[in-house]
This record gives structure tokens, C-alpha cells and sequence, in this order.
């Protein structure tokens, strides 16, 4: 593939159809079946209702006509012949829209209404036919007859007149012109399509204008981040308005924030590491380049600043991959601890350290949600740096208000001066009392990113009489759910030497 051939990925993004297209079609689609439905079920309902008033009429016809003939000719129930009383309801027949009458004998139109309707049988022979093919029995009755362009609904009711010249037996037939009933629902279909019509244009044009303000926070947030890079993180997102969007561009200049933050961490500590690896480097390279191989004991004392020059070395890294390990997904497993025996146990490890003379303070008497191997790294930490700059004194204790737990190591040495206290904790930080630089320099930050993963923090304060007090505080409760019973480390043998790795050499490591 060369430079000039778009990605395959690339390519299917430029064909893809646009969130505003999809988001549109759906709201005009659902609108299309959400009228169509209501449309639809409006047709089925008024033309049910217009072919049962059509029935309804026609036997309003029918009793009507059964009136006319009970009636008779003068009032008195009689008339003169079948043919009369036929007549007499064709001509009385009250005319409505669409409708035509006629009367028949044995199949032949005889008689229509004097009056012009909607509906003229008079040259409708076959409509006839069918008619007197249908009566039965001489009983009135309602059908319909459909013809290639034609569809009625009919009534036909026999007259039958007693002692009646002939014919004794004739048909009275009224028709309603169903498709002429049902023509007015249908053009009434035919506006509402229209109007259907109109109103998802409408829609489709309402939901573009206001996809495209929706969505154009979003096309500046797909813009920025293509020209954010890992060198330039400065470039932050427009927040405007109060809604959703506006807290996901929030959301997103928060991300950047702690982005750019974790990238001058980075390169902080890319720098620091450079500077703390240049200076034993360098010292083992002067002294090789000096060194007389023909003379043992100058190649004795290289090969010694060698070793403890690497030995250095090798504690930088192993302090780096533990502060790493600090920052991972699990920093810290979290169980309910018995506090007070933990300080026990904390301080018995502490009279381990070579030059300590370590004591017990004030302890709470309360169980809390730690880490138990992790708070006793933290205050071996802390009490290693006080042994190296308190003299060799230190004091161990902890303290609690309910809500949070101290845990604190004290010295008896000169103390933190304040433009100090806040800076002890910063990576590479080394004291200046000491002559002793052998440290990483990241110990006190450790104790600190410990302190951070269990919800709390840890600060230096002038201890009462003069000396440093260290202290961690930590939640007692946890915000996540930790394990029901209380978790006690075993009892290490007394005195109990310092664990490895977790004994720092002065400030700050």
C-alpha cells in the first residue's frame, strides 16, 4: 500500500453514514409509522362506521316501506294492487346522497322515482337480474353487488298485495353506491397522506437543525482531539450550555488534565532517573578510565566503588518498581485490621533497624480497613528515616477519631524545617543534615503514594519538644467492601529484622 492509498479503516469511516443522518432518519422513521398507524386506523374505523350507517339506512328504508303498504292507499290498509302499493313507496321514498330505487317484476325494471337521483337503475337490466336471482322465499333482505366498476349495497323487499290482480308479487329495491359513500373517506386519506408528508419534511428539516447543534460540541471534540498530540495537550474543549454535552466536554478537559499531568510526571521522572543514573555512571567510568591494572590494590578499590556504585544503582530501580507498583489497578488489598496489634507488630520489626532505639506510644484500640503489608512498609519507612536523621530515638504510636486513623513515628532530632515539610515527599528529595546520600531519595514519596492508595495522606508536623512526627492518616471505613474479619498479621520473632527493600537511608528515601 503506498502513502499516496487511504487505510482500509479510513476508507469504511468516509462511507459510513453520519450520527446526524441516523439520528434523523430514526426520528422522521418513527414519526412515518407513528402517522401511518394513527391514519390507518382512522380509515379502518369511518369506513366501518359508513357501511353500517348504509345498512342502517336501508332498513330504515325497509320499515318504512312496511309502513307505506300496512298504511294503504287511502289510510284504510288497502290498495288496489300490488303494482299500486309499489308505486306509492318508489315515488314516497325519501332521497338520499348516492343512493337510486327501482321496482321490478319477475326480473324487469318497472317503475323508477319521478325525481333524479345520484344512483339511475332504470337501464340497469343486469343489476336486475341479479336481484331476482337472489330472492328468496319472498323475504326482504340486504347484500351487495359488485360489478367490474360497481359496488352497491342493496336492499330489496317483495310487496305482495292479497287478492291483487297480476302481478300478485313485486320488488321494491333501494342502492347506495358504496364506492360514492366511501369516495369521501378516501379523499379524506389523501389529505391526510399529504399532510403526512408535510409534516415529516418538516420533521426531517427540524431534526437536522437540531442534530446539527446537538452534535456540533461533539464534531469540535473529534476536531480537537485529532490535533491533540503527546507533545501538545494544551488545547481544551468549549463547554456551553448546562446539558449532557456540556458535561461530557467537562469530563473530557478533565481527562486532559490528568494526561498532561501524568505526561510531566513522566517526563519528571524520565529527567530525575536520567540525573540520578549519571552521577554513579560517571563515577564508575572515571575510576576505570584512571585505574592502574597492573597495580592490585588500585584495582581492589575500583572494583569496590564499582560494586557499591551499582549496588545503588540497582536499589534506584527497586524503589522505582515499588513506587510503580503503587500506582497499578490493586495498589493495595484491603481487609479489617486490628490496629493496635498492628503497631505492635509494626514497632516490633522497627527495633530490627540497626541504631534504633524504638518505643511504643499512645496506640488506638480500633479495627479499620488497611493493608496491612503496605502500612507496615510505610512506617518501617518512616522509622528508618528517623533513625538516619532523629539519632537513633523513635516513637511509634497511633491515634483515632472514629472516622479516620493516625499512625504516626516520632524522632528526637533536629526536625523538618517548614519551607521543607511539603517538598520530603517529592521524588529524590534527600535531606541536607546528613552527609549519608547513599538513598534513592524516593522512600518518603512511597510512604506518600501508600498513604494516597488508602484514601489518605501523610504530612510532617514539629513534634511537641522539639523533633519530627510523621503521620499517615488514613479512612477507618473504607469506601469499597473489604473482607468481614479482622486480618492480623503474624507475629514475627522478637527483636525482628528490617524487611528488604523497605529500609530507606534518609529524607525522603
Amino acid at each position: 500500500m503506498t502513502e499516496s492509498e487511504p487505510m482500509p479503516g479510513r476508507r469504511r469511516r468516509k462511507l459510513a453514514i453520519s450520527v446526524r443522518t441516523r439520528i434523523v432518519a430514526a426520528i422522521t422513521a418513527v414519526a412515518a409509522i407513528g402517522l401511518l398507524a394513527v391514519g390507518f386506523s382512522v380509515y379502518i374505523v369511518e369506513r366501518q362506521r359508513i357501511l353500517e350507517q348504509v345498512d342502517a339506512r336501508l332498513q330504515d328504508n325497509l320499515e318504512s316501506a312496511r309502513f307505506l303498504v300496512a298504511e294503504g292507499d287511502e289510510g284504510d290498509g288497502a290498495w288496489a294492487s300490488s303494482s299500486d302499493a309499489l308505486a306509492a313507496v318508489v315515488q314516497r321514498m325519501s332521497p338520499d346522497d348516492n343512493t337510486g330505487a327501482m321496482g321490478m317484476v319477475d326480473g324487469v325494471i318497472t317503475i323508477v322515482p319521478g325525481v333524479q337521483l345520484d344512483l339511475d337503475l332504470q337501464y340497469q337490466a343486469m343489476f336486475a337480474q341479479h336481484v331476482d336471482r337472489s330472492l328468496d322465499e319472498s323475504r326482504p333482505f340486504i347484500a351487495t353487488y359488485a360489478d367490474s366498476d360497481d359496488r352497491w349495497r342493496y336492499l330489496a323487499a317483495p310487496i305482495m298485495v292479497q287478492d291483487s290482480p297480476a302481478p300478485t308479487e313485486v320488488v321494491f329495491v333501494l342502492v347506495y353506491d358504496l364506492n360514492a359513500e366511501l369516495a369521501e373517506t378516501t379523499d379524506s386519506a389523501k389529505m391526510f397522506l399529504l399532510a403526512s408528508g408535510i409534516t415529516l419534511i418538516v420533521i426531517a428539516a427540524t431534526g437536522t437543525i437540531v442534530a446539527t447543534r446537538l452534535l456540533r460540541p461533539l464534531r469540535r471534540m473529534r476536531e480537537t482531539a485529532a490535533r491533540i498530540s503527546a507533545q501538545s495537550l494544551d488545547e481544551r474543549l468549549p463547554v456551553m450550555g448546562n446539558d449532557d454535552v456540556a458535561e461530557l466536554s467537562e469530563t473530557m478537559n478533565d481527562m486532559l488534565d490528568r494526561i498532561d499531568d501524568a505526561l510531566d510526571s513522566q517526563r519528571q521522572l524520565l529527567s530525575d532517573v536520567g540525573h540520578e543514573l549519571k552521577t554513579p555512571i560517571t563515577i564508575v567510568r572515571g575510576y576505570l578510565e584512571v585505574m592502574d591494572p597492573a597495580d592490585p590494590d588500585d584495582a581492589r578499590e575500583t572494583q569496590e566503588l564499582a560494586v557499591d556504585e551499582l549496588e545503588r544503582m540497582g536499589q534506584l530501580v527497586q524503589d522505582l518498581a515499588s513506587a510503580a507498583a503503587l500506582h497499578g489497578p490493586s495498589p493495595v488489598q484491603l481487609g479489617r485490621v486490628d490496629t493496635a496489634d498492628l503497631v505492635r507488630q509494626i514497632v516490633r520489626k522497627a527495633q530490627g533497624i540497626v541504631g534504633a532505639d524504638v518505643s511504643i506510644g499512645p496506640v488506638a484500640d480500633s479495627v479499620a480497613s488497611l493493608d496491612p503489608a503496605r502500612m507496615t512498609q510505610a512506617m518501617l519507612q518512616l522509622s528508618q528515616n528517623a533513625v538516619t536523621h532523629g539519632g537513633g530515638r523513635v516513637e511509634i504510636g497511633s491515634r483515632s477519631d472514629g472516622e479516620r486513623i493516625e499512625f504516626w513515628v516520632r524522632d528526637f532530632g533536629p526536625g523538618v524545617p517548614d519551607n521543607a515539610k511539603q517538598q520530603v515527599f517529592e521524588r529524590f528529595r534527600r535531606g541536607t543534615d546528613t552527609l549519608d546520600h547513599t538513598g534513592s531519595g524516593l522512600g518518603l514519596h512511597i510512604v506518600q503514594v501508600i498513604a494516597r492508595a488508602h484514601g489518605g495522606s501523610a504530612e510532617v508536623r514539629d513534634a511537641p519538644g522539639g523533633g519530627a512526627l510523621f503521620v499517615l492518616s488514613v479512612p477507618q471505613i473504607a469506601a469499597t467492601p473489604v473482607s468481614e474479619d479482622p486480618v492480623i498479621p503474624p507475629r514475627p520473632p522478637l527483636p525482628a529484622p528490617a524487611l528488604p527493600g523497605e529500609t530507606p537511608t534518609d529524607v525522603g528515601g
